[in-house]
């Protein structure tokens, strides 16, 4: 008899339980979803906008821009007669090498001395008396020249020509003020403005030299220029030293603490980009005429004309560095940049050809454009330490202006000039191997800064 339920289980209801629904397929679900939840909505355009710059901080701006040409055209207006003034000396290349050490030691005390004297009088009111001082040594010098040939009064007047670098700190502070204050990266094209200032002094000084004017009424001339300029700008510039961040306390402002920054690595790298760069720009702006005219035969007009075209090429290269700092980041462009130099100033140093020698000149320009500019904007990423940051960063740079002319110049006196200049490729190697201390580490105050951009 075959074996089942009772009949009483099967008039009582019993069931057996329901099996458990089957599992959905997740790919299923997913393309359902996909295609029945992830259908094109139409939504209307909205344009992203930016609120316009206020009227005084255009002109804050505006100004800013000015005093940065105003720097380079007062410098490359004597670096442009720097031949001029070799003939009228007598002087060798030694000689001159010491001559132009007087420049750099006023630039390396001011540097030094620079965190702490914008602490105490402001940036705007240091640009005022800082400038003041250094137009009238630039007027000055225009009679000794004229007059008093010699030595000594040239040297002391370039001391003090030296401390426009006080100048530097505070316009760059002014700067970056500016651009927090309108939400933009422009620094780089403040810089692109010195730029531009020492191309018009250097281009000044070339056609002054073909027509013959005097040394003496150029010199007095751009001083005068200078002190008037100076005077009227300062009208509108803005204090430097605004609020920071919300809820954010201010660093310590004491002497000690401003010196504490020069214990910290990261800062110490970036000086030595700024030392390297500022190494490859300046030894440009202090032998390269010379260079031409003695290493490969140029006359004095030629050789001022070679200097504005290795400006012209930093101020293209810092125009153009804005977007490509943007688009590949502060530590391959300053990689980048090195190479570009160190290729440039082979091609100067060896090639024979002049039109050779006037492309590597031009990559050298350009391959020294962004490194000052891009360490000054790593320097001042924290906005609660950047006077101390920014004047400790310019110090060490400030070095190679120290140290650049009288080494090349003694070097030069046994070797020539274009072999001297090997000693640059040295600091620019260096430059580019602690480039990567410039990658930012923090979020400032301003606009969204794009991964690895520059100010």
């Amino acid at each position: 008899m075959a074996s089942g339920p009772a009949p009483s289980a099967r008039r009582t209801g019993f069931r057996r339980p329901p099996r458990a629904p089957a599992r959905p397929d997740p790919s299923r679900r997913t393309s359902e979803f996909v295609s029945k939840r992830l259908r094109p909505v139409r939504c209307p355009i909205v344009p992203i906008t930016r609120t316009a710059p206020s009227r005084e901080l255009i002109r804050w701006r505006n100004a800013v821009f000015t005093i940065f040409a105003l720097c380079g055209f007062l410098f490359a207006s004597w670096a442009s007669r720097v031949p001029a003034v070799r003939d009228i000396l007598g002087a060798s290349t030694q000689e001159m090498g010491f001559l132009i050490l007087g420049m750099s030691a006023g630039s390396i005390v001011g540097v030094i001395a620079a965190s702490h004297i914008v602490a105490r009088l402001g940036a705007t009111r240091t640009i005022l008396v800082v400038y003041s001082v250094v137009s009238v040594g630039m007027i000055a010098l225009g009679p000794i020249v004229t007059f008093a040939p010699s030595f000594l009064p040239i040297f002391l007047v370039l001391i003090t020509l030296g401390g426009s670098s006080i100048v530097d700190v505070a316009m760059n502070l002014s700067g970056a003020a500016n651009e927090r204050a309108i939400g933009r990266t422009i620094m780089p094209l403040f810089h692109a403005a010195f730029s531009g200032g020492t191309v018009a002094g250097a281009g000044v000084g070339a056609l002054l030299e073909a027509w013959g004017v005097p040394i003496g009424f150029h010199f007095s001339g751009v001083g005068i220029l200078s002190l008037v300029v100076t005077f009227v700008l300062v009208r509108f510039l803005q204090p430097a030293e605004q609020p920071l961040e919300h809820g954010e306390e201010p660093a310590p402002g004491g002497f000690l603490s401003r010196l504490a920054v020069w214990k910290d690595p990261r800062v110490l790298l970036i000086g030595v980009i700024v030392l390297g760069m500022a190494f490859a720009e300046g030894s440009a702006n202090d032998w390269l005429s010379l260079a031409m005219v003695d290493g490969h035969g140029f006359d004095n007009a030629g050789g001022a004309a070679v200097l504005s075209l290795f400006l012209a090429a930093m101020t293209a290269g810092r125009i153009g560095g804005v977007f490509v700092l943007d688009r590949f980041g502060r530590v391959p462009v300053l990689r980048a940049s090195a190479a570009l130099a160190v290729v440039g100033l082979l091609m100067v140093i060896f090639v024979p050809v002049d039109a050779l020698v006037v492309v590597g000149v031009v990559l050298w320009g350009i391959g020294a454009s962004l490194g000052f500019p891009v360490g000054m904007s790593a320097a001042a990423d924290d906005p609660r330490t950047a006077t101390a940051t920014v004047g400790a960063v310019a110090t060490i740079g400030y070095t190679a202006f120290l140290v650049g002319p009288p080494l090349i110049g003694l070097i030069g006196q046994q070797t020539g000039i274009l072999l001297a200049l090997l000693v640059v490729l040295v600091l620019i190697a260096a430059a580019g191997l602690a480039s990567g201390a410039a990658r930012p580490v923090s979020t400032r105050a301003v606009a969204p800064e794009p991964a690895g951009g520059a100010h």
